[in-house]
């Protein structure tokens, strides 16, 4: 009789092959049934019978009642198949879909985590810590690492344990059992003294509220439980428990990865996955690039020499040969600019311009044969200090120190002084050919490039100075990224290098823009500074990636060398150009027009 029903059940196709196969394909049968909720019953001679989820069994059944076992005809699944699908349990449990997860795991014939670890959890999330303690030694077993990683490891997880332990005592005003725990417990372990002594000045806390605000601690409860387990998992093996909220970690990973691969991504990075959809790769369009003409500033009235916004990006500096420096209001909505006031009467015309920290003041200098030095109040618009040490002096370059309280000023024939708002002279470094200036944010130290084709560190207080970079042909001006780790030089016949300071080492050239021995000024710009900008005497725009050495991006537009780009350093999607043709270009996203004019991209 069985070999009958055996051979009649081949020549049927194995009907209950799977018991979760007409589920699937969206079929019923007399045998297999599914419920809307996808508990699985089957029927046996009209009695029902449920799969029970929680039991981690799943019934399939002939009418006869004999079994034909689905998982000896299932391919076995390879380890990467067996990860994903912990991952996904992993998932749906932390959604509380447990039902789910009891089929999944059945199904498969996989296990969410190791029968000791879960052992574990639970003793810890029902704050049972003996009990947890004891399922140490149990887990102990199961850490695949030299003996003195594990013994370390497990003595961890007994001070995260017995810690707990303690706080919740506390919280519950058993300030006795806390001391038992303190003494008897904590210290013996000989673990992180100084912690056990901050843990002992907790039992002067008078009430539960003062000693969660001084723990900064969630208190006794599933929060601070959870927090404990995922502390715990680190020391164990991810094939005995799974690092925490693992899935959406490498979701993360993997749209991080996206973005920062993605060459026009100039958006705030939100690491919350709610953000973006996980159903198609991250593409950023060149068109919400800053690579498009909104504007063209024509009030000058000869070249234009520099450009540069405020560090709150609500205006624009630009300074000319014309012998004017203008300030253009930013329209925080629509980013067009408008002349707010033109300020006048530098007599050699104005080659470098920077703003002080807090934007109240403005240092105009002029080009080489210029021995004076402007300071405007932008506010009022009233010349605050006209500074001339010496007629013979050349002061081209300045910066700010980050106090706003003093600059550095110097120049190609010697002159390298330190001053106040008044222009009183404060200190001087003598013999220093400067080319170009940065203050670090120390606010003693001062980077100056010099004829010598090499940055120097200058200290102000102790008066020492040091070799920082050195090129093999003239550093015509250099800035340096917000965080002080990164220099961009334009330097002769070359064009634009990025130099890591910290390290003193060169870190790449940046091909394309067209570098003689004019004075060209590039920048850091877009979102956490990762792209770079720089004129070319070319007539244009080049864009690069900060970690790519070909343009993502050439911008046409101007007719004779492009002297100077700015970056708005808070609207990434805004940027201006000063040129030797008069006029200033605001480059902007795409509008809404299908079109690209004015850009002109490549591959890298």
């Amino acid at each position: 009789r069985k070999k009958h029903r055996a051979s009649a059940a081949e020549g049927a196709g194995e009907p209950g092959l799977s018991c979760l196969n007409s589920a699937q394909n969206g079929e019923s049968s007399s045998a297999v049934g599914t419920h809307s909720n996808g508990v699985l019953t089957s029927t046996n001679n009209g009695n029902s019978v449920g799969a029970g989820l929680g039991s981690g069994t799943c019934v399939a059944s002939t009418s006869s009642g004999s079994e034909v076992g689905s998982m000896k005809k299932k391919k076995r699944l390879s380890q990467s198949e067996e990860d994903v699908i912990r991952l996904i349990g992993q998932h749906l449990d932390g959604l509380g879909l447990n039902k789910t997860v009891d089929l999944l795991m059945q199904e498969s014939g996989c296990r969410l985590e190791h029968t000791s670890a879960t052992k574990f959890r639970n003793h810890v999330m029902e704050g049972e810590w003996d009990k947890a303690e004891n399922d140490l030694n149990e887990l102990r077993a199961l850490m695949h690492s030299p003996n003195a990683i594990v013994v370390r490891y497990t003595q961890r997880m007994k001070f995260l344990l017995l810690q707990q332990k303690y706080l919740e005592y506390l919280e519950d005003g058993k300030v006795l059992e806390a001391l038992q725990v303190l003494r008897g417990e904590l210290t013996p372990l000989k673990y992180n003294t100084d912690r056990i002594h901050v843990l002992s000045g907790y039992l002067m806390c008078s009430h539960a509220e003062d000693l969660r605000a001084k723990t900064e601690w969630e208190g006794k409860g599933t929060n601070s439980r959870c927090r404990l387990l995922d502390k715990l998992q680190t020391y164990l093996p991810p094939s005995v428990m799974l690092p925490p909220h693992r899935l959406q970690t490498l979701l993360r990973q993997a749209v991080e990865l996206q973005r920062d691969r993605c060459l026009y991504h100039n958006t705030k990075l939100d690491s919350s996955l709610d953000s973006v959809t996980l159903l198609l790769d991250h593409v950023c369009s060149r068109k919400q690039f800053p690579c498009y003409t909104q504007q063209i500033l024509t009030e000058h009235c000869n070249e234009v020499w520099f450009c540069k916004f405020s560090n709150d990006g609500t205006k624009l500096a630009t300074g000319s040969k014309d012998t004017t420096v203008i300030i253009w209001q930013v329209d925080p909505e629509s980013h067009q600019l408008k002349l707010l006031r033109t300020l006048e009467g530098h007599a050699y015309g104005v080659s470098y311009l920077a703003w002080s920290p807090d934007d109240t003041y403005l240092i105009a200098c002029g080009p080489d044969d210029c021995s004076e030095l402007w300071l405007w109040n932008v506010p009022t618009g009233e010349l605050r200090t006209k500074m001339s040490q010496s007629h013979e002096d050349s002061l081209t370059s300045v910066a700010w120190n980050p106090d706003g309280k003093r600059f550095v000023t110097g120049g190609q024939r010697g002159q390298f002084y330190q001053c106040d708002l008044d222009g009183n002279l404060l200190d001087s470094w003598e013999g220093v050919r400067v080319q170009c200036l940065w203050c670090v944010g120390d606010g003693r130290t001062v980077l100056a490039s010099d004829t010598h084709q090499r940055i120097r560190g200058y200290n102000f207080e102790d008066l020492t100075d040091r070799n920082i970079v050195q090129e093999d042909h003239p550093i015509m001006s250099f800035t340096v990224s917000k965080n002080g780790r990164l220099a961009l030089l334009n330097v002769a016949t070359q064009g634009v290098h990025l130099w890591d300071l910290q390290d003193r080492v060169l870190v790449r050239k940046y091909q394309g823009v067209t570098q003689g021995f004019y004075t060209i000024h590039s920048c850091f710009g877009g979102h956490n500074e990762d792209f770079i900008a720089s004129g070319s005497e070319d007539h244009k725009v080049y864009i690069w990636h900060r970690r790519s050495e070909l343009p993502i991006a050439e911008l046409t537009g101007h007719t004779r060398t492009v002297n100077c780009v700015s970056w708005n350093p808070v609207i990434p999607g805004l940027m201006a150009s000063a040129s030797d043709d008069g006029t200033v270009r605001v480059w902007g996203p795409a509008p809404f027009l299908d079109t690209q004019e004015n850009c002109s991209n490549m591959d890298s």
